[in-house]
């Protein structure tokens, strides 16, 4: 929910031919991609990989919560996304050398299990293409993508987002040059302190709102069940 504003963006502004993300659980950040390929019209194909059998991190879960995310995707975006059930290790072999445009890596958080997906699936992001790292600002327990993204900050073109558990974009090295591509991308990796600054607060401002409406949306319906519940005479 906080980095949803800037998932939908950071597809419109990239629009990606090959889309993957490595870990999707319930499917939330996935379902903004696929929304804004489809409302932006690229022509983009989508792939969630997980085993949607849980971690040490997020403990187990039951098969509700696969089944409910094929569920959506069959109904809204059967044509260009699909659920690779696996693990990132299996899949990789799937994606050929430099055929990634956008890759989203939110599985396992210790340092050592991020690393080997960074790196394992690198080879397989196009020259300018984008990876995204979720829960960067996060260092409770063994979370590890914080020593992580320190490391590729000095080696590589990057924006760090620091609300909601942190967001990490990288850009890999090669490709059009920033001048010529959408002006967020210039913004996140050329701009200046100043605009870098302003755009981090704007997504940030947006993550806040998204929250807020999904909180009075929850309270708008409880009451109204509690409503129709005094009306027909329940406790």
């Amino acid at each position: 929910m906080d980095h949803a504003c800037f998932g939908y963006d950071i597809v419109g502004a990239t629009s990606p031919a090959l889309l993957v993300e490595l870990g999707s659980q319930r499917g939330f950040s996935f379902g903004v991609f696929c929304q804004s390929a489809r409302s932006h019209s690229i022509a983009c194909t989508c792939y969630a990989v997980d085993t949607w059998a849980g971690d040490e991190h997020t403990g187990s879960y039951g098969e509700e919560i696969y089944d409910n995310l094929a569920s959506h995707v069959r109904e809204f975006y059967r044509h260009h996304a699909y659920l690779l059930r696996m693990t990132f290790d299996e899949a990789v072999s799937q994606f050929s050398d430099g055929s990634i445009d956008l890759l989203h890596i939110d599985g396992l958080h210790t340092y050592e299990a991020v690393s080997h997906d960074f790196n394992t699936w690198y080879p397989k992001v196009a020259d300018g293409g984008i990876i995204l790292f979720h829960d960067i600002a996060e260092r409770q327990g063994d979370f590890g993508v914080w020593k992580l993204w320190e490391e590729l900050r000095a080696q590589h073109q990057t924006f760090t987002f620091t609300h909601g558990h942190g967001l990490g974009v990288l850009r890999k090295a090669g490709g059009a040059s920033l001048t010529q591509e959408a002006p967020l991308l210039q913004l996140l990796f050329s701009g200046s302190e100043e605009d870098r600054q302003a755009l981090a607060e704007l997504y940030s401002i947006g993550g806040q709102f998204l929250k807020s409406r999904r909180q009075a949306r929850q309270f708008r319906q409880s009451r109204e069940a509690a409503i129709k519940r005094k009306l027909s005479g329940e406790n």
